[in-house]
């Protein structure tokens, strides 16, 4: 008896944790990372549970937007475009690059809690600014304990699936976009090009970004055949009361105009309540 194609699909690969952590720079644990969001957006993660993460190619247009964020270098794009794969000659390594950065998402932090990302990020908001002061160690330990294969799942249009995202941690590497390459010798792992970024334009954000990332090749699909298509952002599930009280959070600072009253009875309606020294008022 034929059995339908989609039956015959090998099951989509198990996503990894830190699989690619001996090619990025990653800080010390102890190391205090800074997101600075609108008080809006911080009680919807509050609320429903989740970091939230951009697909790398993605993000909403913006002065602080890097069009070409997850991008193979310039450089390395004529090097990339003439390799090709000996079963499929029609897709070259550029391809498996672009394929691979349509389906890689980040969360982004700074290393330093500056007057750039206060003025750059959290903009446009009715209740003001906030920045969640995380701390490395912590953060990565529960996320990447929510991230293991075995125990985890993906939830897609409300089918549960495998989990096919790596997770990784790295300070970005900032670079001369238009000078620099990776592949003078070999290929260069996905992954570089995720933890890479213009100096000129970015290199006061002092970024540390976690990624999660699909293999570029091949496709995936639900157990009907259904394609799967990659959204532009996706929501992590993250407990913000677990990580408030093992201290992965460790406080939430104020910009000066922020609704310190309005957060504070929002969060005490979520049954959260922060400690009168986990609250700061920031000047910039």
């Amino acid at each position: 008896m034929n059995m339908p194609e989609h039956s015959q699909r090998p099951p989509a690969p198990l996503g990894s944790i830190e699989p690619h952590a001996s090619l990025l720079c990653i800080p010390a644990e102890g190391q205090f990372l800074y997101k600075v969001m609108t008080v809006e957006n911080l009680l919807r993660s509050v609320t429903g549970n989740y970091l939230h993460f951009n697909r790398v190619d993605s993000y909403p247009d913006g002065p602080s937007t890097d069009e070409n964020d997850g991008r193979q270098l310039p450089k390395d794009q004529p090097a990339n475009a003439a390799v090709r794969f000996e079963k499929a000659p029609d897709f070259s390594a550029a391809h498996y690059y672009d394929q691979s950065r349509a389906r890689t998402y980040a969360s982004c932090f700074s290393t330093k809690n500056s007057d750039y990302i206060w003025n750059n990020y959290g903009n446009g908001s009715e209740k003001g600014k906030v920045c969640v002061v995380f701390e490395l160690g912590k953060l990565r330990a529960l996320l990447n304990l929510a991230l293991t294969p075995d125990g985890a799942a993906l939830l897609y249009k409300g089918n549960v699936c495998r989990q096919i995202f790596s997770v990784n941690y790295g300070l970005v590497n900032y670079v001369d976009w238009g000078s620099h390459r990776t592949n003078e010798r070999y290929l260069s792992n996905p992954i570089i090009y995720t933890y890479i970024k213009d100096a000129a334009r970015f290199c006061e954000e002092n970024e540390l970004r976690i990624s999660l990332s699909a293999i570029g090749i091949g496709k995936f699909a639900l157990k009907d055949g259904t394609l799967i298509q990659f959204p532009p952002s996706l929501q992590l599930g993250f407990d913000f009361r677990e990580a408030i009280a093992n201290a992965a959070i460790r406080e939430i600072l104020l910009a000066p105009e922020a609704d310190s009253g309005f957060l504070m009875q929002e969060l005490s309606k979520l049954r959260i309540e922060l400690a009168p020294v986990s609250v700061a008022t920031v000047d910039f």
